[in-house]
């Protein structure tokens, strides 16, 4: 059987039903380990297409899909400061290197804009992922969502001026 086809692209306003549920998906199978169930309802809600439709329009960010044989399989948000904003990757598309396509893209988003640091703020889930790819630990921070507070942590990572 063939390897499934990855695919980047920005992200347009005919995704954003799919990226509402993919994000609402990601939080509740996989961050099931990391977090309460208060906490998972307070972070994922309900999908809801307009927030996203909202943050896609957005001209000021890169917003990347990743897609396998077609199917939405993971998301990023970029901005042009160097802050990884999200990145989600869909339940049945875990551990296949969507991830790691979404940070690559970022890297040479990075390189393109002559960034030499990028920063996120890690959920408890996606901590690993970031460090596997040279983000470091700043410090742990506690976040207020819905009168719930979650555990995520500040993480950056210094770039060389060749990305």
């Amino acid at each position: 059987m063939a390897e499934p086809l990855m695919r980047l692209r920005l992200a347009v306003a005919e995704d954003a039903g799919r990226v509402a549920q993919l994000f609402c998906d990601a939080i509740r199978a996989l961050s099931a380990a990391d977090y309460s169930s208060e906490q998972i309802e307070a972070w994922a809600g309900a999908p809801d297409a307009t927030r996203w439709l909202d943050r896609i329009a957005e001209g000021d960010r890169e917003f990347w899909l990743a897609e396998l044989d077609g199917k939405l399989a993971g998301f990023c948000d970029f901005e042009p400061d160097g802050h990884v904003d999200m990145l989600y990757v869909s339940p049945s598309h875990a551990r296949q290197g969507v991830a790691s396509a979404l940070l690559d893209q970022i890297h040479e988003s990075a390189a393109m804009l002559g960034l030499t640091r990028l920063y996120t703020e890690a959920s408890i889930t996606a901590r690993p992922v970031f460090e596997k790819h040279g983000f470091r630990v700043l410090e742990p921070q506690d976040v207020r969502l819905s009168n719930t507070l979650l555990r995520n942590y500040r993480m950056e990572k210094t770039l060389q001026p060749d990305g």
